[in-house]
């Protein structure tokens, strides 16, 4: 009797040693850094998450804004969830229930940080000689989270 081979399910995750994750800017039910979250999680659960690390503290703000534990989390996209369902789950687990305009003003005000403590404008200050020096435009954590991805995989700053 002939056993049937069952197809292999399609990995979805990205690999990040070949791209940079999605930007923290790109966002999913209003929340920005929840696409790159997913990546990073695919991408760690899948063994090609590279330099960039699932739960970090960037990570950490969104699973503290809205009150998700990353474990449960990262066990929900290990179920091979495409982004929507994600959503629909963190919607449905969130702790700290957000409404659309938290979550979009949440969203804006990530967006734009910036160090303010002299430690935290050393650290962004190193970063940024690393990355680009010349570029005078970047002030935000976003701004140089998107500069490093660009040139760690080639492109020019």
């Amino acid at each position: 009797m002939a056993t049937e081979m069952k197809p292999k399910k399609k990995s979805i995750a990205p690999d990040l040693t070949k791209q940079p994750p999605r930007s923290p800017r790109v966002r999913l039910g209003g929340y920005n850094l929840l696409p790159r979250i997913i990546d990073k999680c695919r991408a760690t659960i899948g063994g090609t998450n590279g330099e960039y690390n699932f739960a970090c503290p960037l990570d950490m703000r969104f699973f503290d804004f809205t009150g998700i534990d990353p474990k449960a989390f990262k066990k929900e996209v290990a179920k091979g969830l495409g982004d929507g369902a994600i959503l629909d789950w963190v919607n449905k687990r969130a702790k700290n229930a957000r409404t659309q305009p938290e979550i979009v003003a949440w969203s804006n005000w990530g967006e734009n940080r910036a160090p303010l403590d002299p430690e935290g404008r050393e650290y962004f200050n190193e970063l940024h000689k690393k990355a680009g020096p010349q570029r005078e435009d970047i002030a935000s954590w976003f701004e140089l989270l998107d500069l490093d991805d660009f040139v760690s995989f080639g492109g020019l700053a």
